[in-house]
């Protein structure tokens, strides 16, 4: 029996919980410094799929997958551009096997690392490369694509035209924002959140929101922007476990699982709807938040 879209829940009243982090856990697990890490869901499938059930076990309703390099400009890098559709496939069927048929497989499509604005690519270069890898994520049975870290609107349509023209996925779409020197917030390419809302729902987007670059105390300022800009759109947040601390060269994010419970509610009276994290969280995270949340509901 489906359990229906990730929208359909939100509408229902349902606070959904999403992943955390990946590459980390990876590295826990063997991949070495200028491996290709979505090479791993070939060569091995076990360990990628250890990793979405973690946060299974954790209390994710739906869990990624290790796809975020999977575009064909991406793989090019490592000489694999000709097994993009193999590779995410199987993608998307590693994170399968942790969800069954009760939870959502959202899976990860990053930027293509090309400039559109710089004439790096053509707008029909960039949705070939996304439609290549939208259509493989469905057919490795994926339930929704999460075109997430995104910067530059242009490159964000083109992701959501590719995969609403040629997949039937739910499609979710997050952008990464940083504080101005003026206290707003902005992306690389000076997007900022009303401007990412309209646009990205306009595009076609089922759900919207904002991962990586952030902590939740930061993300719930995001969030009110975007919920004063639609009042009903489905709203995702992947935060970090807070900013990064550099020490002794290597960056560390400094917030417990305590830390980011202790925010959730905040984050939900902001407009959040679906909640996990970014950069520094594990599913001891996930399981800390997805309890503060139910704790202060019930």
């Amino acid at each position: 029996m489906s359990i229906g879209t990730i929208s359909t829940a939100v509408q229902n009243g349902r606070i959904l919980f999403s992943d955390g982090a990946w590459g980390t856990l990876l590295q826990q697990k063997g991949l070495q410094p200028g491996e290709c890490p979505e090479l791993w869901c070939v060569d091995h499938p076990h360990a990628v799929q250890s990793i979405a059930q973690s946060y299974r076990d954790a209390g994710s309703d739906m869990v990624e997958t290790d796809s975020f390099g999977g575009s064909s400009f991406k793989l090019q890098h490592y000489g694999l551009a000709d097994r993009c559709s193999e590779i995410n496939i199987a993608a998307a069927e590693n994170s399968k096997v942790a969800t069954g048929d009760n939870g959502w497989v959202i899976a990860s499509i990053g930027p293509t690392g090309k400039m559109l604005a710089m004439g790096d690519v053509t707008e029909e270069e960039l949705y070939e490369s996304f439609r290549e890898q939208a259509v493989a994520l469905e057919q490795g049975g994926a339930d929704a694509v999460c075109i997430e870290t995104m910067s530059d609107i242009e490159e964000a349509v083109q992701a959501i035209q590719a995969t609403k023209e040629h997949t039937k996925l739910e499609i979710i779409c997050t952008f990464t924002f940083e504080r101005t020197k003026q206290g707003d917030y902005k992306t690389m390419m000076g997007v900022d959140p009303t401007t990412m809302t309209e646009e990205i729902v306009a595009a076609g987007a089922d759900i919207i929101g904002t991962n990586c670059g952030n902590g939740i105390a930061r993300m719930i300022e995001i969030v009110q922007e975007m919920r004063s800009a639609h009042a009903n759109i489905p709203i995702l947040v992947h935060a970090n476990a807070g900013l990064p601390q550099t020490i002794d060269g290597v960056d560390v994010f400094p917030e417990t699982p305590a830390d980011m419970a202790a925010q959730v509610q905040a984050l939900i009276d902001a407009g959040a709807n679906i909640i996990g994290g970014c950069c520094g969280t594990t599913p001891a995270h996930i399981q800390a938040m997805k309890e503060a949340a139910f704790t202060t509901r019930n």
